[in-house]
């Protein structure tokens, strides 16, 4: 049994490992040989007055794994002067934050590792825009825009970079230090121009990809930027508002995105970014928590990402669709691949912390 923390994901996962799997992950599923149960959040009051906990977990199997991704979060919301805001969360105090991916062999049921899910959950989710950019945009695009500045943007910018001929990119976040340091450090990382602009939409003017990661609970970009050719990826759940989704003329599913879940007294869609989750506490105590509108498909059924690689669905059709890769569902499938070949490399390097695996079995029937 190994404990991986994050500064053994980094040194173990490449952006390209990490990308090859998923892909190979999603490839079982479509042929019936792996699962993914889309995610699934609890929230109960918690001492603060303005935020809520939450509990999500998400799970799925491929490779020869089982992985259990949790995470326990403190939740708040909170309201900029402008009347925006944003979704934020932590575990214990701000700046610290607990998510554990818990790692099993199918083969025989024996629990392998657990794991930090930080970096690996930003690797998982840059290399799934990677993925879409790869299948949907145009095969000569050079200029991408990049909305937020944190851990998922430079995944993405990196992951996309690996697939595309990229030649110049430009930032925009709210915090004018943080995109500088973003483009400093992509500059220097990746040897392509990344330029730090005043505005999201001088980012988007003129991009051939346009990635939103923010963590924003209202739209960061207008539909009217959005030009012929265009593909988007927008990590960041709230960052496109109905005017860009009318805008967008192909979109691909990653795959499945939420249960089947009617909505009751306990169960609500759209709490915060979570696409619906569980909720416990008074009607006073609830309306802490925001609710929110996820994209919909407007009564069309867009196909999914295994639909295009088997041929059964078209992707882009013509240089000047504007296109659209939703990284959403087949969360756990990403988890049980990309933290497989993780626990894999590391234990062929002989790293991580070993833990004796007897103390997590028993002789006690359950």
């Amino acid at each position: 049994m190994l404990m991986i923390d994050n500064e053994t994901v980094a040194r173990v996962l490449t952006m390209a490992d990490c990308m090859a799997v998923q892909e190979e992950a999603f490839a079982a599923a479509a042929a019936g040989t792996a699962v993914s149960r889309p995610r699934i959040d609890t929230f109960a009051p918690c001492d603060r007055e303005d935020g809520y906990y939450r509990f999500g977990s998400i799970e799925g199997t491929s490779h020869g794994f089982y992985a259990v991704r949790l995470k326990s979060d403190i939740m708040t919301w909170p309201r900029r002067p402008d009347g925006s805001s944003s979704e934020e969360k932590h575990c214990i105090e701000p700046g610290t934050y607990c998510g554990l991916v818990l790692l099993f062999s199918t083969a025989n049921g024996c629990p392998l590792a657990i794991m930090n899910d930080g970096h690996l959950q930003h690797m998982r989710v840059g290399g799934a825009a990677g993925i879409g950019t790869k299948l949907l945009s145009r095969e000569d695009s050079e200029t991408v825009c990049v909305i937020g500045s944190g851990g998922m943007a430079r995944t993405a910018l990196e992951a996309i970079l690996l697939v595309r001929p990229i030649r110049r990119v430009r930032v925009f976040s709210r915090n004018p230090g943080r995109r500088e340091a973003f483009a400093d450090e992509m500059n220097r990382r990746f040897g392509v121009d990344v330029v730090a602009v005043s505005s999201a939409k001088e980012a988007v003017d003129g991009a051939d990809v346009v990635a939103t990661c923010t963590d924003s609970m209202n739209p960061v970009i207008e539909g009217a930027w959005l030009r012929p050719g265009m593909h988007v990826v927008n990590i960041g759940p709230s960052d496109l508002g109905p005017d860009s989704e009318m805008r967008i003329d192909c979109v691909i599913r990653q795959g499945s995105e939420v249960l089947p879940i009617p909505e009751s007294d306990s169960y609500v869609a759209g709490l915060g970014h979570s696409r619906g989750g569980f909720i416990a506490g008074t009607p006073q105590e609830r309306a802490r928590v925001p609710r929110s509108k996820h994209k919909t498909s407007g009564g069309k059924e867009w196909p999914t990402y295994a639909d295009v690689t088997l041929g059964k669905a078209p992707g882009r059709t013509s240089r000047e669709q504007i296109t659209q890769y939703r990284p959403v569902g087949n969360w756990g499938l990403q988890f049980s691949s990309v933290g497989g070949l993780v626990y894999q490399n590391a234990k062929r390097l002989g790293l991580g912390h070993k833990l004796p695996t007897e103390l997590f079995l028993q002789d006690v029937k359950n």
